[in-house]
């Protein structure tokens, strides 16, 4: 399978190469490049040793300013100039460091995104956005500058773990799931495969996701509408994910996240009851769940109190409410804000020990 298609932007558009032994194209064209990657990549990849690559630790920790200081450091000592191009290779934390980079460095710089985990093929690689941690602050600093290509080779995910692969099936059921035409009927088919995670079905997995997302992008390029519905489950999964001191991972957190929404939304009356299409969400995502080695220990260890916290600090709040996706009667999302309360904690905290416990049951 090989495939392509333009994302429209206002800044640049950019293209979208979809197939198999695409990483021998890391390197084609001129030598005018850096490389930022992963540094556990070289394992499975030995081409990437190169004297251009700057590697780093790709873990949430290193999601920082002062990394983002040291990389555009190296990027000076190997000579980078105006006219270079950054190659980025690595998932979504690598992701983030790069779009921060080559939007600095020297005022802007060209770069390139070859993402090597399936959350970062089927959601993040697309829309432009960085996000960089601030001491206990997730994700509160960033910007937008989309890469000129992405060029996604499905091969990368034969060497990802179960757990990686679960993350990405969830970011994915998400971006379906928020569309209001047929795309989560479409990834409901795809997952009733005998192999969710055979790397034929993902493949079409990935090009569903980035399809229905292109959709989101180009009608709300910078989170003032429409795109806001792509945060459903992220408000009460990056609380999860901080509680759990990052043992639990982004996309597998928002799994757990949606299931936590969607009790929410009961608890406050944005939907009577969970409709038919919610149930079939949240099946699809305790199954998923399911999957992942050792979740059961690390929900079981997360603090309601500690979970509240967290979300309390989350960026997209106003002063005095909760913006928070959640999903109505029929089973579709929709922008509510919730006014900031001893209430509304009360709620949230049902909410995160309604999802454990429901984790419990599966």
């Amino acid at each position: 399978m090989s495939e392509s298609f333009e994302i429209h932007s206002s800044l640049q558009n950019y293209g979208i190469r979809i197939g198999t032994e695409l990483i021998e194209s890391i390197f084609a064209g001129d030598d005018d490049f850096v490389i930022l990657s992963d540094a556990g990549l070289v394992r499975h990849w030995p081409q990437l040793v190169h004297p251009r690559n700057i590697s780093i630790v790709a873990e949430e920790e290193a999601k920082t300013l002062d990394t983002v200081a040291q990389v555009i450091e190296k990027m000076r000592n190997l000579g980078a100039n105006r006219q270079s191009r950054m190659i980025a290779i690595g998932g979504g934390i690598v992701q983030d460091i790069a779009t921060f980079c080559a939007s600095s460095y020297m005022r802007g710089i060209k770069w390139v995104y070859f993402p090597t985990t399936l959350l970062g093929m089927v959601d993040s690689c697309v829309g432009g956005k960085s996000s960089i941690n601030v001491g206990q602050y997730k994700n509160i600093v960033g910007n937008y500058y989309p890469p000129r290509e992405i060029i996604i080779d499905t091969n990368f995910c034969r060497s990802l773990p179960l757990t990686q692969k679960v993350a990405g099936q969830c970011e994915a059921a998400k971006i379906c799931f928020a569309h209001r035409g047929d795309a989560f009927d479409r990834y409901l088919a795809l997952a009733s495969a005998p192999d969710l995670f055979d790397e034929a079905v993902l493949g079409k997995v990935i090009s569903l996701s980035l399809r229905t997302k292109k959709e989101f992008i180009e009608e709300d390029e910078f989170d003032q509408g429409v795109r806001l519905l792509l945060n459903f489950g992220h408000t009460f999964g990056h609380a999860i994910e901080g509680a759990s001191h990052f043992a639990i991972s982004h996309g597998v957190a928002v799994g757990l996240g949606i299931l936590a929404a969607l009790h929410f939304s009961v608890e406050t009356g944005t939907a009577k009851e969970r409709s038919p299409r919610a149930a079939a969400l949240a099946d699809h995502m305790k199954w998923l769940l399911r999957q992942v080695p050792n979740l059961a220990e690390d929900v079981a260890a997360l603090s309601p109190a500690d979970a509240l916290f967290r979300f309390k600090s989350d960026k997209k709040h106003r002063k005095d409410q909760y913006a928070m996706i959640l999903v109505d009667d029929e089973g579709y999302l929709v922008h509510r804000l919730i006014p900031i309360g001893a209430d509304s904690e009360l709620r949230i905290i049902r909410a995160f020990e309604a999802m454990k416990k429901e984790y419990d049951e599966v």
